[in-house]
């Protein structure tokens, strides 16, 4: 039997499509769940205080992230790499931002639709990196780019939180001690704990390979820099909405987190760094054919 070749600039065309229409079917359906979850009465059937977290995060998520993700599938907006790296940080967001929804809150009735929100939101991120030229992106930040200091900013936020997050599951494990959010939410162990394990898996090891990768000047590292910059920054402010809500409905113990507004300044300064370096896109540089060596150092 015969087979075709298909061609790497023919997946990469493939995949960015395919992208593009996970991306708009995100925005969609995020604007949907997160209207629901606002004004949809009994939707979230957990404790008062997980649902005013939701509904803090819904918030955002409405007027940020479900905007942002309708813009940039535009066909005059699509193509272009800070575009490109906006869509992908909030893609980032909701994956992140969903499991929360997926593995920590009780069954209610919005269940497929956010189960349908998390896996859309992976396979567009995915497909996004797939279709990227990660060179011809990295090649568009100006060369006087301070990567050190944004390298050294992604430290500030990694090393804090792993060692919160590892002292409290140590003390679990050594001790018994229960451990306690990190954040001024009040949410109960489960999520507290679910917290920590999406933290150490992904957030903290993410934030460490940018800022060594950021550091060398490694095409990788200004994308991945941009991305868990860009959508930490959406959640620590989905984190002060959470916060907001439970003050607003009278939840025992809710307080605002007087840091909060300092590690949002880490994010807002990192991530700015980055994308007011970025220059305007030549029409070729997000469909050029893929580098055979991504991870390369910028000259």
């Amino acid at each position: 039997m015969a087979t075709h070749a298909v061609a790497p600039g023919e997946t990469r065309t493939a995949a960015a499509a395919a992208a593009r229409w996970l991306a708009a079917g995100v925005a969609v359906l995020v604007a949907g769940a997160s209207a629901a979850g606002l004004w949809a009465p009994g939707l979230y059937t957990d404790a008062a205080a997980v649902v005013a977290m939701f509904r803090g995060y819904d918030l955002v998520t409405l007027v940020v992230v479900a905007p942002l993700l309708a813009l940039s599938v535009l066909p005059v907006w699509r193509d272009r790499p800070g575009v490109l790296l906006l869509r992908i940080s909030m893609l980032a967001y909701c994956v992140y931002n969903y499991a929360y929804y997926l593995f920590g809150a009780q069954l209610n009735a919005a269940l497929l639709v956010h189960i349908a929100i998390f896996a859309a939101s992976l396979y567009a991120l995915v497909l996004s990196l797939v279709a990227l030229n990660v060179s011809g992106v990295a090649d568009r930040f100006r060369p006087r780019t301070p990567v050190r200091a944004v390298a050294v900013i992604l430290l500030l936020l990694a090393v804090p939180l792993a060692a919160i997050q590892v002292s409290g599951l140590a003390g679990f494990a050594l001790a018994g001690a229960v451990p306690h959010e990190p954040s001024q939410l009040v949410v109960p162990l489960g999520f507290t704990r679910l917290g920590a394990v999406l933290d150490l898996s992904l957030l903290v090891p993410a934030y460490l390979l940018a800022a060594v990768w950021l550091w060398r000047r490694w095409a990788w590292g200004y994308l991945l820099a941009t991305l868990v910059l860009v959508a930490g920054l959406v959640h620590q402010v989905s984190y002060i909405a959470g916060m907001l809500f439970q003050i607003a409905a009278d939840i025992p113990g809710a307080a605002f987190d007087p840091f909060e507004p300092f590690i949002v300044g880490l994010f807002a300064t990192g991530g700015g760094l980055l994308l007011a370096n970025l220059r305007p896109a030549r029409p070729e540089t997000a469909s050029a054919p893929p580098d055979r060596t991504p991870m390369i150092a910028k000259r």
